[in-house]
């Protein structure tokens, strides 16, 4: 939706930060410019390998080299979607890595203070979509944890850093009001609002998207209004008791009531937890098998150059001085 105002360039993400926090140390000093120019053009490269493409935008990694007035990977995250924003005549970057708020602490020290837009969700229907997903944690337990883990994070970021920097939006509000929603983002952000928001399943970021594999596939159709509360006719009685027990004081936290209030919170074994990690491995695995040989062929790409980047960096780093 956002993608389709003027003033702001939103392209799928290819999770950079996500991606090259753990790859950074195998650089060495990037005050050196070659260690500098080397993890400049792996981050071009995972973008240009990203599932969805990126249109109409050169990747110049010369460019963001001589316009980085810090060497550090927030900084070239940064000229890499300024770079896109720019070509698309774009006043905002936005980046759409659920993962971003893991490194906010980054991100501020860096000094490049973004606005923050936490999109929240009920975890239950989280969990749901999660499990019919081919990527991702399949048990209910798992999910709950990783969700639990991510919202407390962006509350505790909202706190910190105050309503000026942080807009908290419901999933739920979107959809049954899509336009009051938009207009409060574009409020908080200093745009201006356009109805053209609510044609994103038209565009071709939304067709591309949704090529790349079948979690996209809704992204070409209208708001879906009734894609709420599905987890209660399609997780048991159990799932739904388990997410709770381990994220229901999140979900209080973001509003939402708990289907078994009365009920006493689960506390699980060692041995359960143990069954519960072997039937997420299973499930992941079986995950796996319905993803189509085109999709996997196109995240294999982003995959190879990870694991291309370790052997490299880490022969590098072995037998250099």
């Amino acid at each position: 939706m956002l993608d389709q105002l003027d003033e702001i360039s939103s392209p799928h993400p290819p999770h950079i930060l996500r991606t090259f926090m753990p790859l950074v140390p195998l650089y060495g000093s990037l005050e050196d410019d070659d260690n500098f120019k080397r993890l400049i053009d792996d981050v071009c490269r995972l973008v240009e390998l990203n599932p969805v493409p990126w249109l109409d935008v050169h990747l110049d990694r010369e460019a963001i080299f001589k316009r980085s007035d810090q060497r550090t990977l927030c900084k070239v995250n940064e000229l890499v979607y300024l770079l896109k924003a720019e070509a698309d005549g774009a006043q905002f970057w936005c980046c759409k890595s659920m993962a971003n708020v893991h490194y906010a602490a980054q991100l501020e020290e860096s000094g490049i203070r973004p606005y923050y837009i936490h999109l929240y969700r009920d975890g239950r229907d989280v969990a749901l979509s999660f499990k019919k997903a081919v990527v991702g944690h399949k048990h209910v337990y798992h999910i709950a944890r990783q969700w639990a883990l991510d919202q407390d994070r962006s509350l505790e970021l909202h706190e910190t850093l105050g309503s000026r920097r942080v807009i908290g939006i419901s999933y739920e509000h979107l959809l049954a009001s899509p336009r009051q929603t938009l207009t409060a983002i574009c409020a908080f952000l200093g745009v201006k609002y356009s109805d053209q928001a609510l044609s994103y399943y038209q565009s071709e970021e939304a067709s591309n998207t949704a090529k790349s594999g079948k979690m996209w596939e809704n992204v070409v159709k209208p708001i879906l209004v009734k894609n709420t509360c599905k987890y209660r006719g399609q997780l048991s009685a159990e799932e739904i008791r388990i997410f709770e027990s381990v994220a229901g004081s999140t979900l209080q936290r973001l509003g939402y009531s708990l289907d078994f209030p009365d009920s006493p919170k689960l506390v699980f074994t060692e041995e359960q937890i143990m069954a519960f990690d072997r039937e997420n491995s299973i499930l992941r695995k079986e995950a796996k098998k319905l993803i189509t040989p085109a999709e996997l062929r196109s995240r294999e790409k982003q995959e190879s150059l990870v694991a291309e980047i370790r052997l490299r960096e880490t022969s590098y780093s072995t037998t250099t001085p």
